[in-house]
């Protein structure tokens, strides 16, 4: 039976939530191996190799091979795993969130620093464009 999700029509935002965390176990497990210095070792070292030892599936293999977050978000992962992705390429987290926003690093920073990103113009996702 599928619950109520009100907050699945909130527009750009994938929720954490338990149906989520059962999609992205293994996303984040293999992010949570990253942990580990032998493991970024291996993973540096053939990226494909190291993510077919995992019950991934394949759309969540590419999206990790892009370095594509909101994908692999979309597909169950949790950001405070990814991060392990994109702490094992030397970047930091706001490098990651610029990416994720479609700004350089440099338009996000200023734009956190002026309050963040208006809610003006933003819609429900259920709601006809306004525009």
């Amino acid at each position: 039976m599928a619950l109520d999700k009100p907050y699945a029509d909130i527009p750009g935002t994938v929720i954490f939530d338990a149906e989520q965390a059962r999609r992205g176990y293994h996303l984040n497990m293999f992010c949570m191996s990253l942990m580990q210095p032998e493991n970024r070792r291996r993973f540096l070292a053939g990226e494909r190799a190291y993510l077919d030892a995992w019950p991934m599936t394949e759309a969540q293999k590419q999206a990790v091979l892009d370095r594509d977050y909101n994908r692999m978000i979309a597909l169950g992962g949790n950001v405070y795993f990814l991060a392990r992705i994109f702490a094992t390429d030397g970047q930091s987290f706001q490098h990651a969130a610029a990416l994720m926003t479609g700004m350089t690093e440099a338009d996000y920073v200023k734009m956190m620093l002026s309050g963040g990103r208006s809610p003006e113009g933003n819609l429900y996702c259920t709601e006809p464009d306004r525009g």
